[in-house]
């Protein structure tokens, strides 16, 4: 038999407790340290938003006058909104831009991912050197393939249309190559159990690879979302036509058109930001979980 070594109750329940006050004060320390530094850089961060908020609720005439002040003399004013908004088509370009960068989003994610889980669970000839060239195209400065794109939306007649927007922007090999890393972790086990019960293997996908990536998902479509929503200089050249133009490239006709009004250029920042921020606040959680996944993931 093997022989049991009694402890007293009342002397663990005093270990056990001296070990629970003292580590929470050393965690504590290190958590003031780390949210006081977090702190003083997310105020860094914060400042320039601010001096533009602050700045858009200047007049012309304060806004441009030196030394600057946050507080103007002529007090606070929505002016330069109400001017923003009144001119230009702000509202089209700002449909335009919700119509592009969504459509841009929902085929990216699924061309995507469909990508991902075909390098990732498919063993056909010549996987690997296919993944190796998307992953070299990851280098390749997206400048260089203006030309080419341009002339290729020319011969479809798709310049100045929805669609020569949005095609050329939905391929993205990074998010491959992110989506792949994440399938690569899901156990085989679960796949070979639905395949088992005769389930096909975009059934599969699906029902068990989608359901249990949501994390990543979620942030793959939030960070191509931004790109699409900021994404100034191919919407620029592929349109002419106003009622076509997306947000920045309507915003910088106007910029362009009214000279240097810092009032108004701050107020149409502020506006073309807000949905970004929007959606930031809405799914902070699922990013910060999908980028916590991938990372842990490859450690």
């Amino acid at each position: 038999m093997t022989a049991q070594l009694l402890v007293p109750s009342d002397i663990v329940e005093r270990a056990v407790s001296s070990r629970r006050r003292t580590v929470p004060t050393r965690t504590s320390a290190s958590s003031v340290v780390a949210f006081a530094i977090l702190a003083v850089l997310a105020l860094g961060w914060l400042l320039p938003f601010v001096w533009a908020v602050v700045t858009s609720l200047k007049t012309e005439t304060d806004a441009g006058s030196t030394p600057v002040s946050w507080f103007p003399e002529s007090g606070f004013t929505i002016a330069a909104y109400l001017k923003v908004l009144g001119e230009g088509n702000l509202l089209t370009w700002t449909a335009n831009s919700l119509f592009t960068t969504v459509a841009i989003t929902v085929i990216t994610v699924v061309v995507s991912a469909l990508a991902a889980y075909a390098f990732s669970r498919i063993d056909f000839s010549g996987r690997r050197w296919i993944f190796v060239l998307v992953i070299a195209s990851i280098i390749i400065p997206p400048q260089v393939l203006i030309i080419p794109l341009f002339y290729q939306m020319l011969a479809l007649n798709l310049v100045d249309t929805y669609w020569g927007i949005i095609l050329p922007q939905v391929i993205a090999p990074a998010m491959v190559f992110v989506l792949k890393k994440f399938f690569d972790q899901i156990p085989i086990e679960l796949e070979d159990a639905a395949r088992m019960d005769g389930a096909s293997r975009l059934r599969i996908f699906w029902s068990i690879v989608v359901p249990l990536s949501r994390p990543i998902l979620a942030a793959v479509s939030i960070f191509v979302f931004i790109g699409a929503w900021n994404n100034f200089l191919w919407p620029f050249i592929v349109t002419n036509n106003s009622l076509l133009m997306t947000l920045p490239v309507g915003l910088q006709t106007v910029k362009s058109a009214y000279g240097v009004q810092y009032a108004e250029n701050m107020a149409m920042a502020i506006l073309a930001a807000l949905p970004l921020i929007v959606v930031f606040l809405i799914f902070q959680r699922q990013i910060i979980k999908g980028i916590a996944t991938t990372g842990l993931g490859g450690q």
